[in-house]
């Protein structure tokens, strides 16, 4: 399975970065995970091409996922079946986050589904860093493995 995470802007702080990198790499132990950094999150119009030329590189087979707070709001197990169901149908998540500005309604409009981390507004960084971690309870879950509490 591949995943992309496609975040508006950049994790800046060391230590914001450090634990988000902490999470890819275990996310790595169960697919391959790209992360595309979106700059200019200002202009409506360059996240929207970007996020295109994201979705262009995997043929038709990624699914436009946004994070919104007029989401839904999955449980853990929820939200690793529906991941599961995804990996069943080779079809490639790419979780698009929002600068200060949202995501363009553009591509809320296109979004295959939408997440919501809940009803409160998140930087992207923060926001980053709790899908990584459900991403990867996710694979937790769906191998029926221990949660690694390690950190």
């Amino acid at each position: 399975m591949k995943i992309v995470i496609a975040p508006v802007g950049r994790a800046k702080e060391r230590e914001v970065r450090a634990l988000i990198d902490d999470y890819y790499a275990r996310i790595r132990r169960y697919a391959q995970l790209d992360e595309v950094e979106i700059d200019d999150g200002k202009r409506e119009d360059k996240v929207i091409e970007a996020v295109e030329r994201v979705l262009a590189t995997h043929k038709g087979r990624a699914e436009l996922v946004a994070l919104e707070v007029t989401g839904r709001a999955f449980s853990s197990e929820q939200f690793a079946k529906k991941l599961g169901e995804r990996m069943e149908s080779a079809v490639v998540p790419v979780f698009v986050i929002g600068g200060a500005e949202g995501i363009p309604e553009a591509l809320s409009a296109r979004a295959a589904w939408k997440v919501s981390l809940g009803p409160m507004t998140l930087p992207h960084r923060l926001a980053r860093l709790i899908l990584a971690e459900q991403v990867y309870r996710a694979f937790t879950i769906l191998r029926g493995e221990p949660y690694a509490r390690e950190g």
